[in-house]
């Protein structure tokens, strides 16, 4: 498709945004409702292999089911002149990577009301049942008001639909962002969700990912062994409550993380309301998250001063062949000491010293009756 053409007798195509590694997204106008749309459509060379078909219908229908003010909404999913399209509302704007190059990188101030955005929406689709699979700041598009919502679904996975004992080959993502376990070719969790959060979390604040390396071979093996480098040496000033929420996020352990990206959300939420270290999220699932609004200047600085661009597209997701890992015997279970911990928190020394006031007391007694019958002898 060419711009300026008329798809389906209903859409037209104005100037194309971006392209990826199976479609172009188009800024295009629905003749029908008078309004703005982005349009993705798959190439042709695509729109003909079934198996690309059907992915590119799994992500329209599950971006179909989420609505949330935080995630980008799906208007309508068609075939015309042999091509699949997915028509999806316009966001001007730039994507989060896009804005990260501008900037270099995010004040705490500015970075987090983002964030807590991002895992607003991932979580919703956490408590709808689907796991994202490629979360990363190209997939994350900021509107001029400094509203950030979250696209690009086409990898989700149902939770239903995955085996704890899944295993494979072939790992579609994006090397720089998916979890150790997705490396390794496990089966993905909303905890992986958490992972990528925190990489894109580490980036928007320092202005580089945690890992940097030229193959995606090369990535995973950082990704499942290595430890990033300590961002306090990039921002010394950050806040101590902030690197560790960091470091959590990017444990190696899916069980170390956040299990979901709303609990992820609640603990950012409150860091930006109080400067004490959090306490641990509660373990109730709220029924929705908040929407956060953010100030008039931090929403100028995040939008480039009020310039309108169309939303950056990277390519899509690449295939990754992850090395053979050597399983390794999980850790034997901590002994309970609570009985023996209990007995020796006991202040002895304040029993005996009570024992003995009990005895002298009852000493007393005796005499104290010997004194009173000297003075009041019983009467005979």
């Amino acid at each position: 498709m060419s711009e300026g053409a008329l798809l389906n007798d209903r859409y037209q195509l104005l100037e194309k945004l971006g392209s990826g590694g199976m479609a172009d997204v188009y800024r295009s106008r629905d003749l029908m409702l008078d309004r703005y749309v982005a349009i993705k459509v798959l190439r042709k060379d695509f729109s003909t292999n079934p198996e690309f078909q059907n992915q590119f219908r799994l992500e329209a229908r599950a971006a179909a089911n989420l609505s949330h003010p935080n995630i980008v909404t799906v208007h309508d999913f068609g075939f015309a002149d042999n091509l699949l399209y997915i028509v999806m509302e316009y966001i001007p704007g730039k994507d989060l990577k896009q804005l990260i190059r501008d900037k270099g990188r995010f004040s705490v101030q500015d970075g987090i009301p983002l964030l807590v955005q991002a895992c607003a929406g991932i979580g919703y689709a956490h408590r709808a049942g689907l796991v994202h699979c490629d979360v990363k700041p190209h997939n994350m598009l900021v509107s001029n008001d400094g509203r950030l919502k979250v696209t690009d679904f086409g990898i989700a996975r149902a939770l239903a639909s995955i085996a704890t004992s899944e295993r494979t080959d072939v790992v579609w993502g994006s090397p720089l962002y998916f979890a150790p376990e997705q490396a390794a070719g496990e089966p993905p969790s909303p905890a992986s969700d958490v992972y990528s959060l925190g990489v894109v979390m580490y980036e928007l604040l320092c202005g580089t990912p945690p890992f940097t390396a030229s193959t995606a071979d090369e990535l995973a093996r950082l990704h499942i062994s290595a430890r990033p480098i300590p961002i306090r040496e990039y921002i010394p000033d950050i806040p101590i409550a902030l690197e560790e929420i960091i470091t959590k996020v990017l444990s190696k352990e899916p069980a170390a993380r956040y299990r979901t990206a709303d609990q992820l959300g609640r603990v950012l939420l409150k860091f930006g309301t109080q400067s004490d270290p959090l306490p641990e999220p509660v373990e109730k699932e709220p029924p929705s998250q908040p929407v956060i609004t953010l100030k008039p200047e931090v929403a100028e600085r995040l939008s480039g001063k009020g310039k309108t661009q169309p939303p950056q597209q990277e390519p899509a997701p690449v295939q990754y062949y992850p090395p053979q890992q050597t399983p390794q015997a999980a850790p034997e279970p901590a002994t309970p000491t609570d009985a023996l911990d209990a007995f020796e928190e006991i202040d002895w020394v304040s029993v005996g010293l009570g024992l003995m006031a009990v005895l002298a007391v009852g000493g007393l007694i005796p005499f104290w009756l010997m004194i009173y019958l000297t003075f009041n002898p019983p009467l005979r």
